[in-house]
């Protein structure tokens, strides 16, 4: 547990109880050449000693292929989706933005079993919405990302599609993750309208940054927190959402402090930016604690 996971997971905990909703936790273990054996086990033990446990089972999409499948197949049988075999280099030449299939170009043959699998994004496809913390967003699909794959070349399924199909499946009203997550939306809420799901409110919190702007996270090698102490982790994440550190000042359980959180929480403090400082309240980053 890191403290951007622990800043995503708290702000996201004290969202769903201030609107008496119910806390799901998903594992998205989607690519298994880069999974840690134990590692997704040692999270959910970190959750726990925050006190911060799912309110249904824990779901893992790893075992949801089969959904997966059936919305694919739905999309390309309805012409939405198409297998391609461009490569990166192909990519490059295209600045990044996939608008046709180079490789189709080169060689009009059946595309190959390994190809990857893309929404076909129709052009000036636009997607606006009013995110809870940032306001009003709005990006051009087709303009900015393209066509975006839903499996890719490996067999692996891409993220996008997944956690679409999983928030559709699970009854999912409101999705709270961090502002690095920000760019991915306007591509789920496309793919939401291809797969005719229901789509629900975002709220992106801001990310925890050191003194050095960099984010705190494993990506960027942050130590990891102590569960074994973590009422000071959980003070700073509080502070980092912008909340008043007064009502959690003289706690001295979890349990406590989780329950003066959850009446004392202001979403409408949550700073209203991608990015915050750990040190923006004078207070020590949730690592170095």
């Amino acid at each position: 547990m890191h403290p951007g996971s622990l800043l995503a997971a708290f702000g996201s905990w004290l969202l769903a109880r201030h609107h008496r909703g119910a806390w799901l936790v998903r594992i998205e273990d989607l690519d298994p050449p880069r999974e840690v054996p134990g590692a997704a086990e040692r999270q959910l033990r970190a959750l726990a000693a925050f006190g911060l446990e799912s309110d249904e089972p824990v779901r893992r999409q790893s075992e949801r292929g089969e959904l997966y499948r059936a919305a694919l197949d739905q999309l390309l049988a309805r012409g939405l989706a198409f297998a391609c075999r461009c490569s990166r280099s192909d990519l490059a030449a295209a600045a990044g933005i996939h608008r046709r299939c180079l490789a189709a170009a080169r060689d009009p043959g059946r595309a190959a079993p390994q190809a990857a699998v893309r929404l076909r994004v129709a052009d000036g496809a636009t997607v606006s919405f009013d995110d809870a913390v940032l306001g009003p967003q709005r990006q051009d699909v087709a303009a900015e990302v393209g066509d975006f794959v839903l499996r890719r070349a490996d067999g692996y399924w891409a993220y996008q599609l997944a956690v679409v199909v999983d928030d559709a499946d699970q009854g999912i009203t409101d999705v709270v993750r961090g502002a690095d997550l920000l760019d991915s939306t306007a591509r789920q809420i496309l793919l939401q309208r291809a797969l005719r799901l229901p789509t629900p409110r975002y709220a992106h919190l801001p990310l925890l940054l050191d003194a050095q702007g960099r984010k705190l996270s494993k990506s960027d090698a942050a130590q990891p927190l102590d569960p074994s102490d973590p009422l000071p982790a959980l003070r700073a994440a509080w502070h980092a959402l912008g909340q008043d550190p007064e009502p959690l000042a003289a706690v001295a359980t979890v349990t406590q402090l989780l329950d003066q959180a959850r009446v004392s929480f202001s979403p409408a403090q949550i700073p209203k930016c991608a990015e915050t400082l750990a040190a923006v309240h004078n207070t020590p980053a949730p690592n170095a604690v």
